[in-house]
């Protein structure tokens, strides 16, 4: 046997004697540890994932760079912007939005048709076929449709859906099944959800499409890639100018692009959860590690003592500890990293409710292992460094006697208020400030993780309850392809089951306040609306300006604007004037950045007599399926916008997701707080289990002893959960804040239920903390207690 096995060996059997006695502290920890290695772990992972998923796809099947969209510009014009200085690649088509009849469903759904190239595949935003075959240019009637809508309407090859085309019914033949980039998130106009049963993109050849709409020789929209070191902003500025006299809505890059921009704000998100929630759960663990280390060096003098004497260096001694921390750690490591895989697999589960990707690539990188490992083993050795330094530094003289007992001043606790025991444990929790602070923080972490999972929940509540109840309080939506006439409000108002009717007038601006711009639209509405209203985060609505725009305060900020200032509106339609407009007032709202006015007030400035382009209908719902069979064969309609249908999609994508992460934090909430109680309790008792015995010797009850060890524990939970509810207000405010952005604000709101869901949740997992230590402190040998020596 060599002489490094002859050092050690008796070493590792002293580590695996130590740790097989505090196991059940070693699991707790590690749990904690594994926790966050687990989140860690997991969202990397499914960051990568979809990382690489969204690359690979937007290569291989070449996502444009910059989109566009004109009223009706003609192919020549093509050639002039494929001059413009970094452009490499401009492919125009001709996209319309149309009715559609589905068989077996009754409210028509909203198809976006995408011509094709007759010759080949596009260019750009290529089509990935999962199934059948590629569109035949001569063939009018074919189409490849979206897998999701495909999917949802169980429709298969050869199946066929009718879509009213400028006025007249058609029917659209399936020869295949596909996915492209520009859809990997399947959503239409506004809406903040898929809805895939309601929405479906159809390629389809051109020529057909171009004759229906006028748009022969002509195209509407543009996809253009950059040649590498372009500048994006000078062929936006420069495509604008060329699109103007067409009827130009406005060029966006690809970040800007809805679908892309929804995945790149998810992609942030994630490798945000990815820092922040690790981060508490290792501050957790190695505040554990340290608390525990610190007492088995402080029972363990004598054998340090005894170690350094037979000749055992400052560094094997330190090593040996640290061994202690990093068995943990790994431990801790190995149930994350597989917690994570399992993370992994159900997140990206979930995002395919949300994305639709040819294939969604899962491959826990090998980096992302050992980052893991890393960090489990710097997590373990923070934990542990204080105490090793004491271990180290302690002369085996000094070792050898008994640590001098702490200075403790007289001071009055209870008075004749309290008994003995109460005194006996509010003493222990004065004495200790230091250890008792950072026992009381962790449990209040543990309270704070739990109110952020379940207060999202109230936040998102009542952001649906506004949004659904109080701004949106039409049954239908109804768009119309062109601006109309309010003739159209009498057509409509005629129609089966429809009890009455508000017009809403969309026009597409770019809004602009000195160096700043954005690309919205002035909403005009009834100066007091009834059907759509807009209400601001006190629940109040408001009326709307006859003089000058109301601006949602987030448009106001992007802008740099407030009341009394003013701006220009540069409409994107019709004869398309600059609108120098004053700005009335700013309204701080939860949905959109929209700039509105007085139905009334928007007609005159545009110079314009009852135009409407949508109209909200209140119906009987009854007479619904008859409604519906009118709207899908009129044809000016271009989209059919339910409520019910906005409602169960909010439920479906967001609601449900969210009761699955809560469950999760209430799992992590209750492993941080076992493991915080838990851990201090068992110190507790190993560091007075001599006190408790003579207690027991002197005649006081199990019952009693167990009150002064126990009540200790719970009154550091009681002093945490207050704290803990602060540290989570505050947590969830800055959470809120953090997922501000254009499309909405959560609102900041924690109901009293929710503070109740938390604290029990604590307190139940200190309870089986408690439970567990009782039956620990019920075993006490007293005299094989009595005989250890102080």
């Amino acid at each position: 046997m060599s002489r490094n096995s002859k050092l050690f060996s008796p070493l590792f059997l002293k580590l695996v004697r130590d740790l097989w006695g505090i196991r059940s502290q070693a699991i707790a920890i590690a749990l904690v540890i594994g926790s966050g290695i687990g989140l860690f772990f997991g969202s990397r992972a499914t960051f990568d994932s979809l990382f690489y998923t969204r690359d690979t796809y937007y290569r291989e099947y070449r996502f444009a760079d910059v989109f566009a969209s004109a009223k009706r510009a003609p192919d020549r014009l093509l050639a002039e912007i494929r001059e413009i200085p970094g452009v490499s690649v401009a492919e125009s088509r001709v996209v319309v939005d149309v009715t559609l009849d589905v068989p077996g469903m009754d409210a028509p759904a909203k198809g976006r048709l995408i011509s094709v190239p007759e010759e080949s595949r596009p260019q750009l935003n290529n089509v990935a076929v999962l199934r059948g075959r590629w569109v035949d240019s001569k063939r009018p009637d074919e189409a490849v449709v979206s897998e999701a809508f495909a999917t949802a309407h169980g429709f298969d090859l050869g199946d066929s859906v009718y879509a009213v085309i400028n006025g007249r019914r058609r029917s659209l033949v399936i020869v295949g099944v596909g996915q492209s980039p520009e859809y990997v998130y399947l959503i239409s106009g506004n809406d903040l959800f898929p809805d895939v049963k309601r929405f479906g993109v159809f390629w389809v050849a051109r020529r057909p499409l171009a004759t229906a709409f006028d748009m022969e020789g002509g195209f509407n929209d543009l996809a253009l890639a950059l040649a590498p070191g372009a500048s994006e902003q000078e062929v936006l500025t420069r495509l604008d100018e060329v699109l103007e006299p067409y009827g130009g809505f406005g060029a966006m890059g690809r970040s800007e692009q809805v679908s892309n921009w929804y995945l790149q704000n998810e992609l942030t998100q994630l490798a945000s959860m990815g820092r922040a929630v690790p981060t508490l759960f290792l501050l957790v663990a190695v505040f554990l590690l340290n608390v525990v280390l610190t007492r088995v060096i402080a029972v363990q003098r004598q054998q340090i003592a005894a170690l350094k004497a037979l000749g055992r260096t400052n560094f094997e001694i330190g090593l040996h500890y640290a061994s202690w921390a990093l068995v943990i750690g790994l431990t801790g490591c190995v149930f994350g990293v597989l917690f994570g895989v399992g993370i992994t697999r159900a997140m990206l589960e979930m995002y395919r409710t949300y994305f639709s990707f040819p294939e969604l690539h899962y491959d826990p990188a090998l980096k992302h292992l050992w980052s893991a490992v890393l960090l489990a083993i710097a997590g373990s050795l923070a934990g542990a460094f204080n105490a090793i330094r004491s271990a180290v530094r302690l002369p085996p003289a000094q070792a050898m006697r008994p640590p001098t007992p702490p200075s403790f001043k007289r001071a009055w606790i209870g008075g004749r208020w309290l008994d003995q025991p109460s005194k006996i444990i509010l003493r222990n929790v004065i004495r200790v400030p230091a250890r008792t602070s950072l026992s009381v923080l962790g449990i209040a972490m543990a309270v704070a993780v739990m109110l952020v999972g379940t207060g999202m929940m109230d936040s998102i509540d009542e952001l649906a309850d506004v949004q659904f109840d109080l701004v949106q309080r039409q049954d239908v939506m109804v768009t119309f392809a062109e601006p109309v006439s309010s003739a159209a409000l009498f057509e409509l108002q005629r129609m089966p089951g429809v009890e009455s009717v508000e017009a809403m007038r969309s026009v597409p601006v770019v809004l602009r306040a000195g160096p700043r711009s954005k690309q919205t639209a002035l909403l005009g509405l009834p100066q007091n609306p009834r059907l759509m209203r807009a209400v601001d985060t006190s629940r109040e609505a408001q009326p709307m300006p006859t003089h000058g725009l109301m601006l949602s305060k987030a448009l106001a900020s992007q802008l740099g604007v407030k009341p009394g200032d003013t701006l220009v509106a540069e409409v994107r339609e019709g004869r398309r004037p600059h609108l120098t407009m004053t700005v009335a007032s700013t309204i701080d709202d939860y949905m959109g950045t929209s700039a509105y006015l007085e139905i009334e007030a928007l007609h005159r400035v545009m110079q314009e007599a009852g135009t409407l382009s949508a109209a909200l209908l209140e119906v009987d719902t009854l007479a619904g399926e008859k409604l519906y069979r009118e709207l899908k064969d009129a044809p000016r309609v271009a989209g059919v916008a339910l409520r019910q249908a906005s409602i169960d999609n909010f439920n479906t994508f967001l609601k449900d997701n969210m009761s699955g992460m809560m469950g999760i934090n209430l799992l992590f909430a209750g492993i941080i707080a076992f493991g915080v109680v838990y851990n201090t309790a068992r110190i507790s008792l190993s560091e007075r289990a001599r006190d408790l015995a003579s207690l027991r010797v002197l005649g006081f009850r199990k019952g009693e002893i167990s009150y002064i060890l126990l009540g200790e524990q719970a009154v550091l939970v009681l002093i945490a959960l207050p704290l803990g509810l602060l540290i989570g207000r505050w947590m969830m405010a800055a959470l809120v804040a953090s997922m501000t952005s254009e499309l909405y604000r959560v609102p900041f709101v924690l109901h009293g239920d929710t503070h109740v869901i938390a604290t029990v949740t604590v307190v139940v997992a200190a309870a089986v903390s408690a439970i567990v230590v009782r039956r620990r402190l019920d075993g006490l040998d007293l005299v094989e207690v009595l005989k250890s020596r102080e």
